[in-house]
């Protein structure tokens, strides 16, 4: 089972988890360039994942139960408002996460220091349930 990682270890891994943990959070968006960078395949439904904190310990098991591969551009509200923060718009929930890919370390881990978006940029959309807490 691979572990899944929300962010970085620290103060965005530690929010996104306790939403895991609490059922505000059912949904998560990566870049499908990650995946390829690291020689990963897709979650597929049913996989199960184990979640992990900021100190790498296991906290919880999700189960993946849709994915799609999408541009940028057609993300919509329920998929915002599933990753459970709180985001009432797209607008808003895109903004979050540009600034997460545009942050040093996530361009640092893609090996491109001037890496950006557009609406053309695919997105890998998780949808998960969790199956059970470990802490």
């Amino acid at each position: 089972m691979r572990n899944a990682e929300f962010g970085f270890p620290g103060p965005l891994r530690d929010k996104l988890v306790t939403a895991i943990l609490n059922g505000s959070k059912v949904a998560t968006t990566s870049l499908e360039l990650e995946f390829r960078l690291n020689s990963e395949s897709l979650p597929v439904p049913r996989e199960r994942s184990t979640v992990v904190d900021s100190d790498n310990i296991p906290v919880g098991i999700i189960e993946t139960v849709n994915v799609k591969v999408i541009p940028l551009g057609e993300v919509g509200i329920e998929h915002a408002i599933d990753e459970g923060e709180d985001y009432q718009t797209v607008s808003a929930w895109r903004l979050s996460h540009e600034k997460f890919w545009y942050s040093g370390e996530m361009r640092e881990e893609l090996g491109d220091p001037d890496f950006v978006v557009d609406d053309s940029t695919l997105v890998v959309l998780e949808r998960f349930k969790l199956v059970e807490k470990l802490r």
